[in-house]
């Protein structure tokens, strides 16, 4: 199975990135399954019904969120009736929305797509512990023949991502992380199959700090002042992602390899 994930998409520069590149990187990669994380795709803080669809028209069919997930307040509701958007998967049980997505490919193999935050500075909302929430989900799906399983780690802390993925080598496909809008360069499986990446990086203006328009945060560090509204960069975007190819026999990793088009950063595509 070839499965494409996008970073975060930041702001309307972000999604004009989607709409261009998407579909023909769909193509070219003959990605089996595409899913991008759209925390920040709606002005930088969250997703709405509409810029959910601008992602679902371009081609991506799962989409995960963040920290940010309840932003756009419409994403309470929203979430009940889309079950192709994800938010954590640990949070209150009676938390609207769901942090499991599975689809049967028309090949007749199954994706499996877990969303979870990690709690190492994440400060915003209060998530229960990832571990035992993602060991709960594999109590139900295993790897097997025609089973992918992809994991969505939105994080601060690099030590818990990392901690994240050898904690699950062997029993998932790949853990991607997202949230710190930077691409790492740390593409590897490891010793039990599993794929890793910490960060994917966002689909966002690169001429900016993380995405958002420089002068503001720069003018944080330099005066200590409270932070005044974040506003996303408005360049054009790098689209940035990763490429895992699973073995349909087992479903562990074959390869994992970055994708970076557009925009600023250093082009990278992977060989078919």
């Amino acid at each position: 199975m070839r499965i494409l994930f996008v970073g975060d998409v930041m702001g309307r520069s972000g999604r004009d990135a989607i709409a261009k590149h998407l579909p023909e990187l769909k193509d070219k990669l003959q990605a089996d399954v595409t899913i991008v994380n759209v925390d920040n795709a709606a002005s930088g803080r969250g997703v709405t019904k509409d810029t959910a669809q601008d992602m679902y028209d371009a081609g991506a069919e799962c989409l995960t969120g963040g920290d940010h997930i309840w932003d756009q307040r419409e994403m309470i509701s929203v979430i009940d009736k889309d079950k192709n958007i994800l938010r954590p998967l640990n949070l209150p049980e009676h938390t609207p929305g769901q942090g499991v997505w599975t689809k049967a490919l028309p090949n007749g193999h199954e994706i499996v797509v877990i969303h979870i935050c990690g709690t190492i500075f994440m400060s915003k909302t209060h998530f229960d512990a990832p571990f035992e929430c993602v060991d709960g989900v594999l109590k139900n799906y295993q790897l097997k023949a025609g089973r992918s399983i992809f994991v969505d780690f939105h994080a601060e802390a690099t030590s818990e991502k990392m901690a994240m993925a050898q904690y699950l080598d062997g029993r998932v496909s790949a853990v991607v992380g997202t949230h710190t809008h930077i691409p790492t360069a740390d593409c590897q499986i490891f010793n039990k199959g599993t794929a890793y990446q910490t960060d994917a990086g966002m689909c966002g203006d690169y001429d900016s700090v993380i995405g958002v328009r420089a002068d503001v945060p720069i003018r944080k560090f330099l005066r200590n002042v409270p932070l005044e509204r974040l506003i996303p960069a408005a360049g054009e975007a790098t689209l940035c992602g990763t490429l895992i190819v699973t073995d349909d026999k087992t479903g562990l990793a074959k390869s994992i390899e970055p994708v970076r088009i557009g925009g600023r950063l250093s082009q990278q595509m992977p060989d078919i």
